[in-house]
């Protein structure tokens, strides 16, 4: 992170003409880590008289931090703006295989002064850090209100016909290649995901807001409009990427796979006229302990995960019906609770879109019920 001391921001404002100054949206590709499927945007700073060129990058996060993944999973994570020169923030992502997009800003020497400013100001160590939020207050949508406040006048974005998708949709094709990922997010993610949005929202993705910017307008107070955007080339060209490899399965063939050995269990059973309650254990304690991970995202501040249907199936209240499986005759309500959950589990999908293979697990758990109601009655 490249110092910028109060001199050359004197020094910068001093220097903004009209011609002399050009400050860019920059949109970057994703590449294969996980943290990047949704790609990145910046703002470029570049001074074509004195060489002065930044990036300032609001993507600074921390994995050190003290708690990190608690405070990730609660969604108390502070991530806070940096300043880079360009060239070092081009290499990283040249590194990695990935595009960036540059969009040069049709503004005026006042209209980027007060821009430089207001980004220094936000540089200030006091100021920097923010509250990351990922659908309303992140890399993306701080360099597009950033702008939007320094232009002298309102940008009006061109209406998008036929595109209202869900936060869910729109993640599913950043992640479409990486299924567990896709599974992960599902997961966690609850009906509030699943309801349409606004442009506003959408440009929470860094390549929305690109798309948006390119068919931006500038109102200005006197009635005048003007394009938002002066240029659009290539920082840097797309290269090669290497795709890593996930687990060998999808989370739906586990499903299938999970559903094959319910069967031939509750055949097993069935012929044998015995009940293996290990195998009820065992699905007892893994839905248990999902529960408690998607319980305590309800406390989250994460938006679109206090509200989870799926709660219904991965529930903590199947570790506290755990000691009664090997007892047989006490398990009569934890079966009562299976059944109840289970089928307004399976109700709530009008509601929200569940997880690749939620439904084939819901299936195994009604065989399940079944096996366990026909063997207790023999």
């Amino acid at each position: 992170m490249a110092p910028v001391t109060s001199g050359a921001q004197e020094s910068a404002q001093k220097s903004i003409l009209a011609d002399s100054v050009e400050i860019s949206l920059l949109t970057c590709s994703p590449h294969e880590e996980i943290y990047s499927l949704y790609g990145h945007t910046a703002i470029r700073f570049h001074n074509l008289r004195n060489g002065d060129d930044f990036a300032f990058n609001w993507g600074i996060f921390n994995f050190r931090q003290s708690y990190f993944v608690l405070r990730f999973v609660f969604g108390a994570t502070d991530y806070e703006l940096g300043v880079m020169p360009f060239g070092r923030f081009c290499d990283y992502y040249r590194k990695w295989g990935s595009s960036v997009t540059e969009q040069v800003l049709n503004l005026t020497a006042d209209e980027k002064r007060s821009l430089f400013a207001a980004m220094m100001e936000n540089y200030q160590p006091q100021n920097r850090t923010y509250r990351y939020n990922f659908f309303f207050d992140n890399c993306a949508t701080r360099p597009r209100d950033m702008i939007e406040a320094n232009v002298q006048g309102k940008v009006m974005y061109a209406p998008r016909e036929d595109y209202e998708p869900t936060f869910r949709e729109m993640i599913r094709e950043c992640t479409g290649h990486h299924e567990w990922a896709t599974f992960g997010n599902d997961l966690l993610l609850g009906v509030r995901a699943d309801m349409k949005t606004t442009r506003q929202e959408q440009e929470f993705l860094p390549g929305n807001l690109l798309y948006d910017f390119d068919y931006a307008q500038i109102r200005a107070a006197d009635g005048s409009i003007r394009p938002l955007l002066k240029e659009r080339r290539m920082a840097v060209n797309p290269g090669v990427q290497m795709r890593e490899q996930d687990f060998p399965l999808t989370p739906r063939e586990c499903g299938w796979l999970l559903l094959a050995v319910t069967v031939f269990l509750a055949l097993w059973e069935w012929k044998r006229k015995k009940t293996f309650k290990y195998y009820d254990a065992l699905l007892m304690l893994l839905m248990g302990l999902a529960g408690c991970v998607l319980t305590v995202m309800i406390f989250s501040q994460h938006p679109a995960t206090s509200i989870n249907l799926q709660l219904l199936l991965f529930n903590p209240v199947h570790l506290f019906f755990l000691p009664a499986v090997f007892r047989r005759r006490r398990t009569t309500r934890y079966w009562v609770f299976l059944i109840v959950t289970t089928s307004l589990f399976l109700v709530g999908g009008v509601l929200q879109q569940y997880a690749d293979g939620m439904y084939i697990l819901a299936l195994c758990l009604l065989i399940r019920f079944a096996s366990n109601m026909i063997n207790n009655k023999n």
